[in-house]
């Protein structure tokens, strides 16, 4: 069975504390390669069972296209909700519903009750940024949007963070 959400119910996810489990140089150095990508992938459980996945995609050839996505999944499905997508700049994108232009730029995909319900992914809709343009900050505007809580450092802070 497929997860619905409501507005207000996306909301109280996105807005609730969660603990990231390992540093973002760990998370950066992508465990698994798939289908022309870099991938790492991180849960955080929640005291109902259900859990958050926190999810970098970088595409091995071309830097603009990566993806740093938040979803959700509870207890009573197999199926996972995507709350919201920073997108690099390496396709076109349109919000269907509400007839913008296509554009072609960094972008932020945020799950909606609109969109679920005229038979959209939750996560379709999407709005420009100029807010990050590379993966690494994408992930930090996600943290700094989601209410995620990384561990500190020993040896740099956030905004000291490379990785190759």
């Amino acid at each position: 069975m497929a997860i619905y959400l409501t507005d207000t119910e996306i909301k109280a996810l996105l807005d609730e504390q969660k603990l990231f489990p390992v540093t973002i140089e760990d998370f950066f150095r992508f465990n698994k390669t798939k289908k022309g990508h870099y991938e790492s992938e991180q849960k955080i459980e929640r005291p109902d069972g259900s859990f958050f996945i926190i999810k970098l995609r970088q595409n091995i050839e071309n830097v603009l296209d990566f993806t740093s996505l938040l979803a959700y999944a509870n207890n009573t499905s197999s199926d996972v909700f995507i709350l919201c997508r920073y997108n690099g700049k390496s396709h076109e994108h349109r919000n269907k519903l509400d007839k913008t232009p296509v554009f072609y730029d960094f972008h932020i995909h945020k799950a909606t009750q609109l969109y679920q319900d005229n038979g959209f992914k939750e996560e379709f809709y999407a709005t420009v940024t100029d807010r990050y343009s590379d993966l690494k900050n994408a992930f930090l505007c996600m943290v700094e949007d989601c209410s995620i809580i990384l561990p500190k450092s020993p040896s740099k802070s956030q905004s000291e963070f490379e990785f190759e």
